[in-house]
Protein backbone atom coordinates (compact mmCIF):
# COMPACT_ATOMS: atom_id res chain seq x y z
CA UNK A 1 0.00 0.00 0.00
CA UNK A 2 1.26 3.54 -0.71
CA UNK A 3 2.21 5.75 2.20
CA UNK A 4 4.85 5.97 4.88
CA UNK A 5 6.63 2.80 6.00
CA UNK A 6 7.59 2.20 9.63
CA UNK A 7 9.50 -1.05 9.00
CA UNK A 8 12.77 0.46 10.23
CA UNK A 9 11.39 1.67 13.56
CA UNK A 10 12.54 -1.40 15.54
CA UNK A 11 15.95 -1.33 13.82
CA UNK A 12 16.43 2.33 14.73
CA UNK A 13 15.31 1.65 18.31
CA UNK A 14 17.84 -1.20 18.64
CA UNK A 15 20.62 1.00 17.27
CA UNK A 16 19.75 3.74 19.74
CA UNK A 17 19.70 1.26 22.66
CA UNK A 18 23.14 -0.02 21.63
CA UNK A 19 24.63 3.46 21.89
CA UNK A 20 24.45 4.66 18.29
CA UNK A 21 23.54 8.34 18.17
CA UNK A 22 20.64 8.84 15.78
CA UNK A 23 20.03 12.07 13.86
CA UNK A 24 17.73 14.49 15.61
CA UNK A 25 14.61 16.08 14.19
CA UNK A 26 15.20 19.48 12.61
CA UNK A 27 13.57 22.22 14.67
CA UNK A 28 11.25 24.51 12.73
CA UNK A 29 9.73 27.87 13.57
CA UNK A 30 6.61 29.70 12.44
CA UNK A 31 3.84 31.98 13.66
CA UNK A 32 0.37 31.54 12.14
CA UNK A 33 -2.92 33.01 13.36
CA UNK A 34 -6.58 33.18 12.38
CA UNK A 35 -9.41 35.45 13.47
CA UNK A 36 -13.11 35.60 12.61
CA UNK A 37 -14.88 38.91 12.01
CA UNK A 38 -18.43 39.97 11.24
CA UNK A 39 -18.92 38.54 7.76
CA UNK A 40 -15.72 36.57 7.21
CA UNK A 41 -12.40 35.28 8.50
CA UNK A 42 -8.72 36.28 8.29
CA UNK A 43 -5.59 34.13 8.47
CA UNK A 44 -2.00 35.39 8.57
CA UNK A 45 1.54 34.02 8.78
CA UNK A 46 5.15 35.15 8.92
CA UNK A 47 7.51 34.37 6.03
CA UNK A 48 10.68 32.95 7.64
CA UNK A 49 11.65 29.35 6.89
CA UNK A 50 14.37 27.86 9.08
CA UNK A 51 16.63 24.81 8.95
CA UNK A 52 17.85 24.48 12.51
CA UNK A 53 19.74 27.71 13.33
CA UNK A 54 19.87 28.75 9.66
CA UNK A 55 17.34 31.05 7.96
CA UNK A 56 16.68 29.05 4.78
CA UNK A 57 14.16 31.43 3.18
CA UNK A 58 13.26 34.99 4.16
CA UNK A 59 10.06 35.18 2.11
CA UNK A 60 8.47 31.73 2.30
CA UNK A 61 4.73 31.59 1.53
CA UNK A 62 2.94 29.70 4.32
CA UNK A 63 -0.66 30.37 3.21
CA UNK A 64 -1.99 27.55 1.03
CA UNK A 65 -5.04 27.70 -1.24
CA UNK A 66 -7.39 24.74 -0.72
CA UNK A 67 -10.28 26.06 -2.84
CA UNK A 68 -11.38 29.52 -4.04
CA UNK A 69 -12.80 30.41 -0.60
CA UNK A 70 -10.90 28.04 1.71
CA UNK A 71 -7.26 28.64 2.70
CA UNK A 72 -4.81 27.06 5.17
CA UNK A 73 -1.92 28.50 7.14
CA UNK A 74 0.79 25.91 7.76
CA UNK A 75 3.36 25.46 10.53
CA UNK A 76 5.84 22.64 11.03
CA UNK A 77 7.81 20.95 8.24
CA UNK A 78 7.51 23.04 5.09
CA UNK A 79 7.43 20.09 2.67
CA UNK A 80 4.79 18.26 4.72
CA UNK A 81 2.54 21.33 4.84
CA UNK A 82 2.97 21.93 1.11
CA UNK A 83 2.21 18.41 -0.09
CA UNK A 84 -0.57 17.64 2.40
CA UNK A 85 -2.45 20.78 1.40
CA UNK A 86 -1.91 20.03 -2.31
CA UNK A 87 -3.26 16.50 -1.85
CA UNK A 88 -6.39 17.60 0.04
CA UNK A 89 -6.91 20.52 -2.34
CA UNK A 90 -7.08 18.16 -5.33
CA UNK A 91 -9.49 15.89 -3.43
CA UNK A 92 -11.74 18.86 -2.65
CA UNK A 93 -11.75 19.84 -6.32
CA UNK A 94 -12.83 16.35 -7.35
CA UNK A 95 -15.60 16.33 -4.72
CA UNK A 96 -16.76 19.75 -5.89
CA UNK A 97 -17.00 18.53 -9.49
CA UNK A 98 -18.86 15.38 -8.40
CA UNK A 99 -21.34 17.20 -6.12
CA UNK A 100 -21.65 20.21 -8.43
CA UNK A 101 -21.33 22.68 -5.53
CA UNK A 102 -18.50 24.59 -3.82
CA UNK A 103 -16.65 22.60 -1.13
CA UNK A 104 -17.43 23.21 2.51
CA UNK A 105 -14.85 24.12 5.14
CA UNK A 106 -15.94 21.21 7.34
CA UNK A 107 -15.23 18.79 4.49
CA UNK A 108 -11.71 20.22 4.13
CA UNK A 109 -11.14 19.86 7.87
CA UNK A 110 -12.35 16.25 7.87
CA UNK A 111 -10.11 15.25 4.98
CA UNK A 112 -7.07 16.86 6.61
CA UNK A 113 -7.53 15.34 10.05
CA UNK A 114 -8.31 11.86 8.69
CA UNK A 115 -5.17 11.94 6.56
CA UNK A 116 -2.92 13.20 9.38
CA UNK A 117 -4.38 10.81 11.98
CA UNK A 118 -3.27 7.80 9.89
CA UNK A 119 0.38 8.81 10.37
CA UNK A 120 0.15 9.55 14.10
CA UNK A 121 2.08 12.81 13.98
CA UNK A 122 4.93 11.59 11.74
CA UNK A 123 3.79 14.11 9.12
CA UNK A 124 4.76 17.45 10.63
CA UNK A 125 1.86 19.61 9.45
CA UNK A 126 0.10 21.93 11.90
CA UNK A 127 -2.63 23.84 10.10
CA UNK A 128 -5.14 26.62 10.64
CA UNK A 129 -8.07 26.07 8.25
CA UNK A 130 -10.28 29.04 7.41
CA UNK A 131 -12.93 29.78 4.84
CA UNK A 132 -16.51 30.67 4.01
CA UNK A 133 -19.29 28.54 2.54
CA UNK A 134 -23.08 28.34 2.49
CA UNK A 135 -23.11 27.87 6.27
CA UNK A 136 -21.03 30.98 7.05
CA UNK A 137 -17.44 31.70 8.08
CA UNK A 138 -15.38 29.00 9.81
CA UNK A 139 -12.04 28.79 11.61
CA UNK A 140 -10.40 25.52 12.71
CA UNK A 141 -6.97 24.22 13.66
CA UNK A 142 -5.53 20.76 12.95
CA UNK A 143 -2.59 19.26 14.85
CA UNK A 144 -0.11 16.86 13.25
CA UNK A 145 -1.63 13.83 15.00
CA UNK A 146 -5.14 14.67 13.74
CA UNK A 147 -6.81 16.43 16.66
CA UNK A 148 -8.78 19.58 15.87
CA UNK A 149 -9.93 22.74 17.58
CA UNK A 150 -12.39 25.52 16.81
CA UNK A 151 -12.60 29.09 18.05
CA UNK A 152 -13.06 32.74 17.11
CA UNK A 153 -9.26 33.19 17.08
CA UNK A 154 -6.41 30.67 16.96
CA UNK A 155 -2.61 30.58 16.78
CA UNK A 156 -0.04 27.85 16.11
CA UNK A 157 3.71 27.57 15.68
CA UNK A 158 6.74 28.33 17.79
CA UNK A 159 5.66 31.98 18.06
CA UNK A 160 2.08 31.10 19.00
CA UNK A 161 2.43 32.14 22.65
CA UNK A 162 3.44 35.69 21.73
CA UNK A 163 0.69 35.84 19.09
CA UNK A 164 -1.94 34.47 21.47
CA UNK A 165 -1.01 37.10 24.05
CA UNK A 166 -1.93 39.80 21.50
CA UNK A 167 -5.13 37.99 20.46
CA UNK A 168 -6.25 37.44 24.06
CA UNK A 169 -5.60 41.08 24.95
CA UNK A 170 -7.20 42.78 21.95
CA UNK A 171 -9.85 40.45 20.54
CA UNK A 172 -13.49 41.46 20.88
CA UNK A 173 -16.75 40.21 19.44
CA UNK A 174 -18.19 41.85 16.32
CA UNK A 175 -14.84 42.83 14.83
CA UNK A 176 -14.84 44.64 11.51
CA UNK A 177 -12.70 43.38 8.65
CA UNK A 178 -10.14 46.16 9.10
CA UNK A 179 -9.93 45.52 12.85
CA UNK A 180 -9.46 41.77 12.31
CA UNK A 181 -6.73 42.38 9.72
CA UNK A 182 -4.91 44.76 12.05
CA UNK A 183 -5.24 42.35 15.00
CA UNK A 184 -3.83 39.42 13.00
CA UNK A 185 -0.97 41.58 11.70
CA UNK A 186 -0.11 42.66 15.26
CA UNK A 187 -0.19 39.03 16.44
CA UNK A 188 2.19 37.91 13.68
CA UNK A 189 4.52 40.82 14.41
CA UNK A 190 4.58 39.75 18.08
CA UNK A 191 5.81 36.35 16.91
CA UNK A 192 8.34 37.97 14.58
CA UNK A 193 9.86 40.10 17.34
CA UNK A 194 9.73 37.50 20.15
CA UNK A 195 10.45 34.17 18.43
CA UNK A 196 13.75 33.40 16.71
CA UNK A 197 12.06 30.90 14.39
CA UNK A 198 9.68 33.56 13.01
CA UNK A 199 10.62 36.65 11.06
CA UNK A 200 10.59 38.74 7.90
CA UNK A 201 7.15 39.77 6.62
CA UNK A 202 3.42 39.33 7.30
CA UNK A 203 1.27 37.46 4.75
CA UNK A 204 -2.51 37.62 5.06
CA UNK A 205 -5.62 36.18 3.40
CA UNK A 206 -9.13 37.60 3.85
CA UNK A 207 -12.22 35.52 3.09
CA UNK A 208 -15.65 37.19 3.05
CA UNK A 209 -19.09 35.68 2.54
CA UNK A 210 -19.97 37.57 -0.63
CA UNK A 211 -16.51 38.15 -2.15
CA UNK A 212 -13.61 36.08 -3.52
CA UNK A 213 -10.74 35.34 -1.15
CA UNK A 214 -8.07 38.04 -1.24
CA UNK A 215 -4.41 37.18 -0.61
CA UNK A 216 -2.23 40.04 0.67
CA UNK A 217 1.35 38.94 0.00
CA UNK A 218 3.81 40.87 2.22
CA UNK A 219 0.94 42.79 3.83
CA UNK A 220 3.47 44.25 6.26
CA UNK A 221 7.25 44.33 5.92
CA UNK A 222 8.67 45.21 9.35
CA UNK A 223 12.12 43.76 8.56
CA UNK A 224 13.16 45.84 5.56
CA UNK A 225 16.94 45.64 5.19
CA UNK A 226 18.55 48.99 6.05
CA UNK A 227 20.75 50.74 3.54
CA UNK A 228 24.46 50.41 4.31
CA UNK A 229 26.13 53.64 5.32
CA UNK A 230 29.07 53.01 2.99
CA UNK A 231 30.18 50.62 0.27
CA UNK A 232 32.45 47.75 1.23
CA UNK A 233 33.60 47.03 -2.32
CA UNK A 234 37.28 47.92 -2.50
CA UNK A 235 39.07 48.62 -5.80
CA UNK A 236 41.85 46.35 -7.00
CA UNK A 237 45.16 47.32 -5.43
CA UNK A 238 43.69 48.51 -2.12
CA UNK A 239 45.49 45.73 -0.23
CA UNK A 240 49.25 45.93 -0.65
CA UNK A 241 51.18 42.82 -1.78
CA UNK A 242 54.31 42.36 0.37
CA UNK A 243 55.78 39.25 -1.27
CA UNK A 244 55.25 37.04 -4.32
CA UNK A 245 56.52 33.48 -4.80
CA UNK A 246 56.07 31.32 -7.89
CA UNK A 247 56.51 27.54 -7.92
CA UNK A 248 56.32 25.31 -11.06
CA UNK A 249 53.45 22.83 -11.07
CA UNK A 250 55.66 19.73 -11.63
CA UNK A 251 57.59 20.47 -8.41
CA UNK A 252 54.34 20.52 -6.44
CA UNK A 253 53.33 17.16 -7.96
CA UNK A 254 56.72 15.61 -7.14
CA UNK A 255 56.46 16.78 -3.53
CA UNK A 256 52.99 15.29 -3.24
CA UNK A 257 54.14 11.92 -4.62
CA UNK A 258 57.15 11.86 -2.28
CA UNK A 259 54.98 12.72 0.69
CA UNK A 260 52.54 9.90 -0.13
CA UNK A 261 55.43 7.42 -0.47
CA UNK A 262 56.73 8.40 2.97
CA UNK A 263 53.27 7.95 4.48
CA UNK A 264 53.00 4.44 3.03
CA UNK A 265 56.37 3.47 4.51
CA UNK A 266 55.40 4.82 7.92
CA UNK A 267 52.16 2.87 7.80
Amino acid sequence: MPGLSFDNYLRNKALEDSGVKLPTVTATGTTIVGCKFDGGVVIAADTRATAGPIVADKNCEKLHRMSPKIWCAGAGTAADCEFVTQLISSTLELQSLYNNRPPRVQACLTLLKQHLFKYQGHIGAYLIVAGVDALGAHLFSVQAHGSTDVGPYLSLGSGSLAAMAVLESNWKSQLTKEEAMDLCAQAIEAGIWNDLGSGSNVDMCVMELDKPACLHRNYRTPNVRAQKERSYKFPRGTTGVLQKKTKPVFEVVEEAVTRSDVMEVDA
